[in-house]
């Protein structure tokens, strides 16, 4: 919980919470510990009763949708079935993403301006070649 607290920044949260109740810091850590005992209580008998209701033993980590369905409602083998046809499209789609990415960092590293190593070569016309003429407005009409 404090792991992003170095032990100066606890100390003067201490202190402030010290100045802030003064007397009344040692009542409100408890009736804080308090609290979180009577939480912990209630997560622990509303498992047990689902547990009970359901005829299954159920974790609170269970509690999530969807893990609730792996564990309770699908066995290996139907879970399995309904992967097999998406993990091919995915796969798919992954190399293709993929080969993509791989052509566009080719793309980068040959149009890098900054840094100046070799380049390929690229062919260029022999004569430079006039634009061609623009439609004007009349023509169109």
């Amino acid at each position: 919980m404090f792991e992003n607290l170095n032990w100066w920044e606890i100390g003067v949260l201490l202190l402030l919470a010290l100045l802030i109740f003064g007397d009344k810091l040692p009542n409100v850590i408890n009736d804080g510990l308090r609290m979180v005992r009577n939480l912990r209580n209630m997560a622990r008998n509303a498992t047990g009763d689902l547990s009970r209701e359901l005829g299954t033993d159920i974790q609170l980590e269970d509690l999530h949708p969807k893990a609730f369905i792996r564990k309770h409602l699908l066995s290996e083998e139907d879970e399995q079935a309904l992967r097999k046809p998406l993990q091919s499209m995915y796969d798919n789609l992954r190399s293709d993403v993929t080969g993509v990415h791989d052509d566009l960092k080719d793309v980068a590293s040959a149009a890098d301006l900054r840094n100046p190593g070799p380049r390929p070569a690229v062919a260029t016309p022999a004569a430079p070649t006039p634009p061609a003429p623009r439609p004007s407005y009349d023509d169109a009409t």
